[in-house]
């Protein structure tokens, strides 16, 4: 079972996110958004269905306003994805976790995560 993270300050999201040996699932919310409310389950179970080949982590982007500009960060939620501590894919809005799964291009770890899960 995948655990979702916090990262809310820079040390956080450097060591959760950048500096991660594993891709990182990184969603972009704020309490008071209730699209980022209603895409939560769908990230939790991308966490659970992937369990240890991917890293989930939460950014609220109230309170780590320095990460959410400098990924450029307009809309939320944005669901990214870091490969390598870089970004490389990207969701923005709500969307269903399959749709999540295709434009991130998660697929490709169902692998690893089976493999791992065994």
């Amino acid at each position: 079972m995948g655990i979702v993270l916090r990262a809310d300050d820079e040390a956080t999201f450097q060591q959760e996110v950048i500096d991660s040996k594993v891709p990182v699932v990184v969603d972009f919310w704020a309490a008071w958004c209730g699209p980022c409310r209603a895409v939560a389950a769908e990230v939790e179970a991308l966490a659970a269905q992937y369990g240890s080949a991917i890293k989930v982590v939460k950014v609220d982007v109230d309170a780590n306003q320095a990460v959410a500009g400098r990924y450029g960060i307009r809309g939320i939620p944005t669901i990214g994805l870091f490969e390598g501590g870089k970004l490389t894919k990207q969701a923005v809005g709500a969307r269903p976790r399959h749709a999540i799964e295709a434009e991130l291009d998660l697929t490709r770890f169902a692998a690893v995560a089976t493999a791992t899960s065994a």
